[in-house]
């Protein structure tokens, strides 16, 4: 068991990230030597080599298993080595040998877990046991999986409704498990399924949904490499999805164009070192964005108009020369309202809300105007903000106005941050599924799913905060530590009676907790799954709609660990088992134990209800999958309610921000994946040793009078009088866009007020936050 340091621990108080140990400039590229190194040290060293070799090289192959910490798609010719730095990390925190003793819970009271950081949580080791903490105890307690069973089985049923209990899911579920998921909730009677995906792409859902008909990417992966230009929007893929260096080397190879929009230089924006190159490991790499557009916080919809006005500008100059008259005739609606509109576009607030010269902004067009093929892509920089589903729209009016969409080359590119949480939205997790899926769902089944719509992640920390929801059970993931305004949803989740996880590592959520607590242990991705009818592989859906298998290759860690399959269709036997019609129709029960025993037959059910699965056990034995049917790319057919895809006019409403404050975005570290802390570096900003950090611009701290390496408090602003406050941290003098900050996610959630939604999508809005420093 890794011992704590002494900075792991507050004495009766809130855990709290130490400052760094030493800040350097930032780096200029990513990747290279160290990029080795830093995957390969830390798995040799927990792993050791065999473990290590057997994993790594496995990873993202045929015959593997798929990368847990992103959903970037798989090229069709793979390398031997189809992992980067940071999916090594997770393998070596998911794999590693070590597990979590017996002993650790008399150790360690729920009080004292609460002291600790994510950090130390994640270094104890695998869970390999369930333990209950009963209400009123302040310990874990082990119990064998048939009493934590009938435990849920038995707070569940008494419930005065379903809609009383809601049900997470963390995106690394697999599409077995989700399925199952959906269909045990639905069958209890309730439709509260919040998601990841409410904290960062539901925005991207519900623009493209609206626009285009399909709330996912338009593009293959093989698009990118015939792309003449790439505009990478709010987005940093050398942390976040590194294995998309490649394909942007091999697009710039191909003579591309590449444009990053961004608050923060990031260094792998800059150059890639490609360290399966020669150049990569001994010569400068290869650079690739052509411009960088410093842009500031809340300003990507005014850039985005002010690049499709000068579209409209240059097609009014030279008519018939400029757009795509036939596409837009044939497949488009709302041309001529959204010409009225931006021809009104005001120059100077434009200028104003992206901190941008109109020289920057005129460069970006014309580069537009010159690429055939243009693919713009983008991350939770865009999607976190009050106006993100207006902001994603205005994308979708650039592309559509030269049809960039349905073409080899060209199309929206949202990309995912988790490795299958789209393909959890396929399979059902969604608290709003469309009538048509509950249909097939009822008929396959024999259950009656409810159709009023659920809770969202947001949702439900309010319904617990206002006693509606009573049970919350959580498909892995980590919801306390991932959701908005910390101190609120730590004081909604202790309200609950029952709060159950199923995890595979401690968290923040095994510390904050209900009444009553289960910690149900479940193998993870790299682990080898063997039920009654022999070895399962699950299935994953990538950001770009395909599907492959993916399969264990260690054995389990301990030998009494259940699969989240397994896991989930035990519940729902002792569960739905005592309710009236709960195990569907009394000649069509639901055969819960033959899903758990052979996971086809889960997969030919997903093939007679969800969309695109037909053939779905044949499909994913294809040597590289299959890829979903999407109307947009695939034939320029648009489902929405008219058939066209919609052009729309989006009012531009720029962020204020008082002076003597700053716009704050949260952000990760390069050692971190979403709340999972692997070490306290963010290499490539410069920081070692240290995560209670804020990033301001020099200019910045003069204006306000800081120096350099104060430590200040920082004060979150909003209009409901609530003072939040992130303590403690260090002021880093950082080449932000003026006027920006930054501060490390998940520990300045508690700056984000959980009334803070986007608009539509009611995503955290955590990348515009009104803040005010102070000396601590």
């Amino acid at each position: 068991m890794t011992t704590p340091q002494p900075e792991d621990v507050r004495d009766g108080g809130e855990p709290r990230e130490p400052q760094p140990e030493e800040v350097r400039p930032p780096k200029t590229w990513a990747a290279g030597v160290p990029g080795i190194v830093h995957a390969l040290v830390p798995a040799l060293r927990d792993m050791g080599p065999t473990r290590t070799a057997r994993l790594l090289l496995s990873m993202n192959h045929r015959e593997g298993f798929d990368c847990m910490s992103c959903a970037w798609p798989d090229p069709d010719r793979r390398k031997p080595a189809e992992f980067c730095e940071n999916g090594a990390k997770a393998v070596t925190w998911e794999a590693t040998p070590l597990v979590v003793e017996p002993s650790f819970w008399a150790e360690h009271p729920v009080s004292d877990l609460l002291t600790r950081t994510e950090h130390w949580l994640g270094q104890q080791g695998r869970l390999v046991e369930p333990v209950h903490k009963a209400a009123g105890s302040d310990h874990y307690v082990p119990v064998s999986w048939e009493e934590a069973f009938a435990i849920v089985a038995d707070r569940l049923n008494a419930l005065d409704s379903p809609d009383q209990a809601s049900f997470y899911t963390s995106g690394r579920t697999s599409n077995e498990a989700a399925f199952v998921y959906q269909l045990f909730v639905r069958a209890f009677g309730t439709n509260n399924l919040p998601d990841c995906s409410n904290m960062c792409h539901e925005s991207t859902g519900a623009a493209l949904g609206e626009t285009i008909g399909v709330g996912k990417a338009t593009i293959t992966y093989d698009d990118f490499a015939q792309a003449d230009l790439i505009v990478i929007m709010g987005q940093n893929p050398g942390t976040n999805h590194p294995r998309m260096l490649t394909a942007l080397e091999e697009a710039k190879e191909n003579g591309a164009a590449i444009v990053a929009v961004n608050p923060l230089p990031e260094a792998g924006l800059k150059r890639y070192k490609n360290p399966q190159t020669v150049r990569g490991l001994a010569g400068r790499g290869t650079g690739l964005a052509d411009q960088f557009l410093q842009i500031r916080l809340g300003g990507d919809m005014a850039l985005l108009q002010a690049v499709s006005k000068r579209v409209l500008d240059a097609e009014a100059a030279a008519p018939g020369t400029v757009l795509d008259h036939e596409f837009l005739a044939e497949h488009t609606s709302g041309l001529e309202a959204l010409t009225a509109h931006l021809a009104g576009l005001d120059e100077d607030a434009v200028l104003a809300a992206t901190g941008l010269t109109s020289a920057e902004i005129d460069e970006l067009a014309e580069r537009y105007l010159r690429a055939e093929r243009v693919i713009v892509t983008w991350a939770m920089g865009l999607t976190q903000h009050t106006k993100a589903v207006p902001t994603i729209k205005e994308i979708v009016n650039l592309l559509l106005l030269r049809g960039n969409i349905g073409r080899p080359g060209a199309g929206a590119s949202p990309i995912r941050g988790h490795s299958n949480v789209q393909g959890d939205r396929t399979m059902g997790i969604w608290e709003q599924m469309p009538d048509t899926f509950l249909d097939a769902l009822d008929s396959e089944f024999g259950i009656s799913s409810p159709r009023e719509h659920g809770l969202d992640a947001v949702g439900t920390v309010e319904a617990m905060a206002a006693g509606r929801v009573k049970a919350l059970v959580a498909l892995g993931g980590n919801l306390v530590g991932a959701i908005s305004d910390t101190g609120a949803a730590e004081a909604a989740v202790r309200r609950a009676d029952l709060t159950v996880q199923i995890s595979t590592k401690l968290n923040r959520s095994h510390a904050v907790v209900g009444r009553e607590a289960l910690i149900l242990p479940t193998l993870g991705r790299t682990d080898v799954d063997r039920q009654a009818s022999g070895e399962q592989f699950v299935s994953v859906e990538d950001t770009v709609c395909a599907v492959h298998a993916s399969r264990g290759k260690v054995e389990p860690v301990a030998p009494g660990l259940l699969s989240e399959v397994s896991i989930v269709t035990r519940l729902a036997r002792a569960v739905l088992g005592a309710r009236p019609g709960g195990q569907g129709s009394p000649d069509r029960p639901v055969d819960w134990a033959a899903m758990e025993r052979d996971y086809d037959v889960i997969r030919e059910h997903i093939a007679r209800v969800v969309p695109g699965c037909e053939n779905y056990n044949a499909q994913l034995r294809r040597p590289n999958g299959f890829r979903l049917p999407h109307g947009p790319r695939d034939s320029r057919t648009f489902p929405t309610d008219d058939g066209r895809a919609h052009l729309t006019v989006n009012e531009l409403a720029p962020v204020e921000c008082p002076p003597g404050r700053l716009l704050l975005q949260t952000i990760r570290s390069h050692d971190q994946f979403n709340t999972t802390i692997y070490r306290r570096d963010d290499r490539y900003r410069g920081i070692k040793g240290g995560r209670s950090v804020v990033l301001v611009n020099p200019d910045d701290l003069a204006a306000l009078g800081i120096a350099d390496g104060t430590t200040v408090d920082v004060h979150g602003e909003y209009h409901d009088g609530v003072d939040r406050v992130l303590r403690g941290q260090r002021v880093v003098a950082y080449p932000t866009a003026r006027g920006c900050t930054a501060a490390y996610f998940p520990e300045a959630n508690v700056l984000v007020p959980l009334g803070a939604t986007a608009e539509t999508s009611r995503t955290p809005v955590s990348k515009a936050v009104v803040v005010r420093l102070e000396p601590a």
